[in-house]
């Protein structure tokens, strides 16, 4: 169940708030509708999870109880592994079985001269949201050990944390001491819950309005046999995905932040314009802000951070990219991905964060949309081949093209209006200029006008998911 299916608009949410009212804001009811969002995809995984937070309230006890520092380390050494274990087992076994199946194979064909049939495995099923509760959990247990939170003694408060369906399946990434006291008495207002209604409304209209219109024209380009790829089309392709995984991700993070104030929860900003960044390192202060500073403080600081010299700075800038790409999937075109973003921010350490400092600012802008949408081929390509082959194409040394599909079969009218709003709001553009008009008018009038403008969101919307509009989700893979 996605926040922009009819299922969740229509049915799910108002049952929820129904229930969640009259029952004066119950917890229980909370972790019942939460569990049911989540049996409502996948209820094969519902004893994994429900087993996970059993597990994590035990071992957060133990971590807490323990009389030395030394057995508290291996309470947390065994919580981190049996949290790990199930991320491990259905998000990268299979590509760790596949891929040492294929080095064997290589050495034979190197070795005897001959080439083995390819022995291809079946992919396991990801279990839904795994790697953000398996990251829920662990900073969890990480900060019970390091004493910066209480351990949890209530069952029921600590599964609410982690199965609350607002960031249960796609994030953003919620550190337990971020919420830990609204969790105990969640904080509920009508100003709050209008705030989060709003905020709702503009992430719901930025994932249908925007992402799901660009959507289909970066999925049909990117499924085009590469005879048929002009440059043209693979600009427009990379454009297009571009504004799809922004507003995509960052449409549900804004659904997710506005569900977290209707409900009584504060959750932290997940994006902040990343896409008017100056540098690489900018762009990782903006772009994903729960996934960075989660592997910066439980990663990145404890392998030395920028502590010990230049050289391990590097060093840990690379392991921490190399497994934000494996976190986002297994597959080589993620672990690419990640090692791009790595080596990208080293040599903006080397010295070319200087050089950019020095350049106009048209030319720093251009520099991180370059690389961004270079890393994207990387990774919206099934692999490294066709991501190498969309990139020539890009820069005009691909192969030669038979009969490409004509550029306004994949640029009608709605996708460019898609793509211009996309383009306006993708800066604080629209903030500075309502602050800039909303001093001539009267807080009644800005009232009447925000209303009449979710209205209208929400009804583009409506028509739009009637008229069965494409409606994917990227990261519910993750």
């Amino acid at each position: 169940m996605v926040f922009s299916s009819v299922v969740f608009l229509f049915y799910f949410l108002p049952l929820f708030f129904a229930a969640y009212v009259l029952s004066r804001f119950s917890k229980w009811v909370l972790l019942v509708f939460s569990l049911v969002f989540y049996a409502w995809g996948e209820p094969i995984f519902i004893p994994l999870m429900l087993g996970m937070i059993v597990a994590n309230h035990r071992f957060g006890l133990q971590i807490a109880g323990a009389t030395e520092r030394r057995i508290a380390k291996r309470w947390l050494v065994a919580g981190v592994a049996v949290n790990l274990a199930p991320l491990i087992l259905f998000k990268y076994g299979t590509f760790i079985v596949q891929s040492l199946l294929n080095v064997a194979a290589a050495g034979l064909t190197r070795k005897f001269g001959f080439s083995p049939e390819a022995v291809t495995i079946h992919h396991l099923i990801l279990p839904l949201g795994i790697s953000f509760y398996t990251f829920h959990s662990l900073s969890y247990l990480i900060d019970v050990y390091r004493g910066d939170v209480p351990a949890e003694r209530s069952l029921r408060d600590l599964a609410v944390y982690i199965s609350m369906f607002p960031q249960l399946v796609a994030g953003p990434i919620i550190r337990y001491k971020t919420i830990a006291r609204e969790l105990h008495k969640p904080f509920i207002s009508l100003e709050r819950a209008a705030a989060g209604a709003q905020l709702f409304v503009i992430g719901l209209s930025q994932k249908v309005l925007i992402a799901n219109t660009v959507a289909a024209s970066a999925d049909q380009i990117f499924a085009l046999p590469f005879d048929q790829l002009s440059t043209p089309l693979s600009w427009i392709g990379i454009v297009c995905y571009t504004m799809q995984i922004y507003y995509d991700f960052g449409g549900y993070s804004n659904m997710a932040l506005g569900l977290g104030l209707m409900i009584g929860f504060t959750f932290p900003i997940n994006f902040n314009y990343p896409y008017v960044s100056q540098s690489m390192t900018e762009f990782w202060r903006r772009w994903h802000i729960s996934l960075s500073s989660w592997f910066r403080d439980y990663l990145y600081v404890p392998l030395g951070g920028n502590r010990i010299s230049n050289a391990r700075t590097y060093f840990n800038l690379c392991v921490v990219f190399l497994l934000c790409g494996l976190w986002h999937g297994a597959a080589w075109t993620f672990v690419a991905w990640g090692a791009a973003h790595g080596a990208l921010l080293v040599i903006e350490r080397l010295g070319l964060g200087r050089v950019l400092a020095r350049a106009p600012r048209p030319v720093r802008h251009a520099y991180v949309l370059a690389a961004v949408m270079a890393t994207w081929v990387l990774f919206r390509s099934n692999d490294l081949g066709s991501a190498a082959r969309y990139l020539s194409t890009m820069i005009g040394a691909g192969p030669e093209v038979a009969v490409a599909p004509p550029l306004h079969r994949f640029l009608g009218l709605d996708v460019v209006i898609a793509l211009a709003a996309g383009l306006l709001a993708a800066g604080p553009y629209g903030a500075r200029w309502g602050s800039r008009f909303g001093k001539y008018l009267t807080v009644s009038s800005l009232e009447v006008g925000e209303m009449a403008a979710m209205t209208c969101l929400l009804m583009l919307v409506a028509l739009s998911l009637a008229g069965g509009a494409y409606n994917p989700f990227i990261y519910f893979r993750f």
